[in-house]
């Protein structure tokens, strides 16, 4: 691609940018891939013995999904979309954003944003490049089981994804 600008002196008078498509598309998760997903975490987890919520949000963050066992604790939607929405808005998992905010860490800072959950359990749901949002489970003994389980919601529409 060409740039196009108009520059006086060094300064720019007009566009300095790339020519650029004037459109994006992106690709998003269906409620029915969102329910598939959070509906295989829960079952994992109960088969487990655990009590827990999944939540699923999009690639913007938006709840798409939450489902709650009957006897998860009050706080595990709460915390299960968190976990979702910080997955997704940090691209990366929430049990390596535990470790890389701990206090006295650059990025423990991090800890202060509202919604910013560093707990293990929230995971990105992408394929083929293409972020389609994040999946988050909560109330299970510990974060790495509740990773176990959002690694299996993923992987129930791992195919659905691909493309």
């Amino acid at each position: 691609m060409k740039p196009y600008f108009f520059a006086v002196a060094g300064f720019c008078l007009a566009s300095c940018v790339w020519a650029q498509s004037a459109v994006h598309q992106v690709k998003l998760i269906t409620p029915e891939a969102a329910l598939k997903a959070a509906s295989a975490a829960l079952e994992t987890c109960r088969k487990q013995g655990y009590q827990v919520a999944v939540a699923v949000v999009d690639r913007g963050g938006v709840l798409q999904v939450l489902l709650r066992d009957r006897f998860a604790g009050p706080h595990t939607p709460r915390v299960a979309t968190d976990k979702a929405w910080t997955a997704n808005s940090f691209k990366t998992s929430t049990m390596d954003l535990a470790v890389e905010t701990q206090p006295g860490k650059p990025m423990s800072g991090l800890r202060a944003l509202p919604r910013f959950l560093a707990a293990g359990g929230g995971l990105m749901i992408e394929a083929g490049g293409s972020q389609f949002g994040a999946i988050g489970v909560s109330g299970a003994p510990g974060g790495e089981a509740d990773e176990v389980c959002a690694k299996a919601g993923i992987k129930a529409i791992a195919e659905d994804l691909e493309f």
